[in-house]
């Protein structure tokens, strides 16, 4: 995980290792929960993403590329996506940038949930006639009591920030908690 920071850190130009770490973080779990979500609303099924089967190469582009040595399917309900994403991935990474960068587990949380809702609209962007599992999934995802508050129940936007407006080119996110970036402008005033 460190060489994938460093890696998001030069390609952004991340002024800090801390937001290369929030953008690393929630480049994974966007792609975990797409896997999951998606093939559990189209297939009723999801493949089994256990750590010692899935593969990821720290050293590709993004979005980040993930592969399983070995197809293996389970039940594609909420308690096994959340298994599968959440208690054996998120919940690892989440202690570890914790930890190792010194970010907020309310911020790193509030990028699963962000990830999972992004992943949701992607899927009714594309199905729209799926429509209602997608929102009955995404909604019972979201019931867990790590990413219980981290959205705003109404909006959708999120509770707490990804960091990315720090980036010299960063802005705000769609789903952000601010409104506009809190900096200055370049000549200083209030932005």
């Amino acid at each position: 995980m460190t060489f994938r920071v460093r890696k998001v850190a030069e390609a952004l130009r991340a002024p800090e290792p801390r937001i290369a770490a929030s953008i690393a973080h929630q480049g994974l779990a966007a792609r975990l929960w797409s896997v999951a979500l998606g093939s559990a609303v189209l297939y009723g099924r999801i493949p089994d993403l256990s750590p010692h089967r899935l593969r990821w190469d720290p050293d590709a582009s993004a979005p980040d590329d993930l592969w399983l040595d070995g197809v293996e399917a389970l039940p594609g309900d909420a308690g096994t996506v959340t298994e599968a994403v959440l208690d054996r991935h998120l919940e690892p990474l989440t202690a570890l940038l914790h930890a190792e960068y010194r970010l907020a587990t309310g911020l790193l949380w509030g990028n699963a949930g962000s990830a999972l809702t992004g992943a949701a609209r992607q899927l009714l962007e594309r199905r729209p006639d799926v429509s209602a599992p997608v929102r009955d999934l995404t909604a019972g995802l979201l019931a867990h009591p790590l990413l219980h508050r981290t959205l705003d129940g109404t909006t959708l936007r999120r509770r707490s920030c990804c960091l990315y407006y720090r980036l010299p080119e960063g802005g705000v996110c769609g789903d952000c908690c601010f409104t506009r970036a809190p900096r200055s402008s370049p000549r200083g005033a209030s932005g």
